[in-house]
């Protein structure tokens, strides 16, 4: 008899990706194909408190069991469908009696802080799955977090329980085999034997198909094994197990009966148009997540909010402290970033000196903005007409006199073209050179702006310190989502904020606004290229 089974989970762990936003064809069309693939459970959502979600269709966010049933095919009666909550986010006084119309089967996560902290009411839900008719699973939220001790404690609360399932779960993708390896041992020698062992994993370090493997040997054809799964590994950052993947060991190791090229369409109807737009998958990123047991959300908010070295991203992961790495808080994180690239210095000396060099001065500021390419004959004759002093941003001109970097990537990708440039640096940056001259990171931004650190903006607030004759720009062109290349060369490019650049317009254009507005009185602020931020100047 089979003693492994597959759970995809796409619809649920996958759909994370679209904040389950599924069309109602999507969810009927995928659990359906899913069972016709001989895939032996499907998760087709959570459930979720109705008092905090109203379900209104095209999501697998569902509030009651009844919403399910019409997305399932239970002719063949092979399949078992499934349902997960999170301890905390649903109301389980309010769940239905199983009565074979919807799904068999509920999945119950929860954290280990829920565990210590509400045990009693943990198990009082657990049970109350059980008493209306349910397959119970339950799932204890990053089993890596359990020292041996509070494993087998937990397994004790499972045996007198008594589930259907009892989950492995390496939420952060942090697992190596020999973790496996002890966490299992621990299960197995001391849970019902009748109890199966779930399987759930995430890709961080491209471990989730080998380990799946290693749990079968594990298992010895002897403990039931479930696996969890996702069409094309669709899941947050690093993604989960790939049910192709595990589908075809299985085929050709085992010799199971799943249909290997069902799942390969419903993968190209369903699943490719997703990750065309949504990435998921190993990146240094989510390497750095599993290392440091990180909540997703954290990695994406490090990656998409900054532009930093994934070295950076890994520091400050680690000054997150790790109970608060679990779970995300936006604010937390924007405090620790600014506490690590702040760097708060005393820069009056520097400002002082480039007072004496650059004050009442004609300074022209060239952005790297595309314009730069496109009128470079009217800027080579305004430099030639003019001789003002020339700043570039986050790269360095053949005009260069000074260059200004407020962006670390850009600051180490250019250390060969700063060589014989007097470079300006924000202290949220570590130089390496010591002739660099060091400006304080803190007193050039306005939080209130979602994108505070622009370092075109940087650099003419350290202007205003400074006071010179006048400021022209060139190359501030803002960000066109229509444009192949915002920037004067492609090493610049970064198209995964384009669906941002409204919002970044518009904040580059209020911040610009009210600087010239500031400055009006003692110094002219324009603009010699045209561009979506510097036409206000007109």
């Amino acid at each position: 008899m089979k003693n492994i089974s597959i759970l995809d989970c796409t619809l649920r762990d996958g759909g994370r990706v679209i904040n389950c936003e599924f069309s109602d064809d999507e969810i009927r069309d995928i659990s359906r194909r899913l069972s016709d693939s001989n895939i032996d459970i499907v998760e087709v959502g959570f459930l979720r408190d109705s008092k905090k979600v109203h379900f209104e269709g095209n999501s697998t966010f569902f509030t009651d069991v009844n919403q399910i049933a019409p997305y399932l095919d239970k002719s063949s009666g092979n399949c078992m469908y499934v349902a997960f909550i999170d301890y905390g986010m649903f109301d389980f006084d309010t769940l239905g009696q199983c009565d074979g119309t919807s799904v068999d089967g509920i999945r119950v996560g929860f954290t280990k802080k829920d565990y210590y902290s509400s045990r009693d009411d943990i198990i009082r839900c657990l049970n109350i799955v059980k008493a209306r008719g349910y397959k119970l699973f339950v799932q204890g939220v990053n089993s890596l977090s359990y020292s041996d001790k509070e494993m087998l404690d937990l397994v004790d609360l499972v045996n007198e329980v008594h589930p259907y399932s009892f989950g492995i779960v390496d939420t952060y993708g942090a697992m190596y085999e020999d973790d496996l390896q002890r966490i299992y041992a621990l299960i197995n020698n001391n849970m019902h034997k009748d109890i199966c062992i779930d399987f759930h994993s995430h890709n961080n370090y491209q471990l989730s198909f080998s380990l799946a493997q290693s749990i079968i040997r594990l298992s010895d054809s002897v403990r039931h094994i479930i696996i969890d799964a996702t069409l094309n590994g669709m899941g947050k950052v690093a993604g989960n197990l790939n049910t192709e993947l595990i589908v075809d060991y299985m085929v050709r190791k085992l010799n199971c009966n799943y249909d290997f090229e069902q799942i390969l369409d419903i993968i190209d109807d369903y699943i490719y148009p997703y990750k065309e737009k949504d990435f998921w998958g190993y990146s240094i990123p989510a390497l750095i997540g599993g290392m440091y047991q990180s909540h997703p959300n954290n990695v994406l908010y490090l990656t998409n909010k900054f532009r930093l070295q994934t070295k950076d991203i890994k520091n400050l992961l680690s000054m997150i402290e790790p109970a608060k790495r679990t779970r995300y808080d936006y604010d937390n994180i924007e405090r620790i970033y600014l506490e690590y690239s702040g760097n708060k210095i005393d820069d009056s000396a520097t400002i002082s000196k480039l007072t004496q060099e650059l004050g009442q001065k004609e300074i022209l500021l060239l952005v790297p903005g595309h314009s730069l390419v496109e009128y470079s004959e009217q800027i080579n004759g305004y430099i030639a007409e003019h001789n003002p002093v020339c700043i570039s941003v986050n790269f360095v001109s053949e005009y260069s006199n000074y260059a200004f970097w407020g962006n670390s990537k850009r600051y180490a990708l250019r250390k060969n073209r700063r060589q014989g440039v007097t470079s300006i640096v924000t202290s949220n940056i570590n130089s390496d050179n010591d002739t660099d001259m060091m400006v304080n990171y803190y007193s050039l931004i306005d939080r209130r702006y979602v994108n505070y650190e622009n370092s075109t903006i940087m650099l003419l607030n350290l202007l205003k310190k400074i006071a010179p004759a006048c400021i022209t720009i060139a190359g501030f062109d803002g960000f066109n989502a229509s444009r192949h290349n915002n920037y004067i060369d492609d090493s610049f490019q970064n198209d995964r904020h384009a669906d941002d650049f409204e919002q970044l317009n518009n904040e580059l254009r209020d911040m610009l606004s009210s600087y010239a507005g500031c400055m009006s009185d003692n110094c002219s602020v324009k603009s010699i290229t045209p561009g979506i931020i510097t036409d206000i100047l007109k």
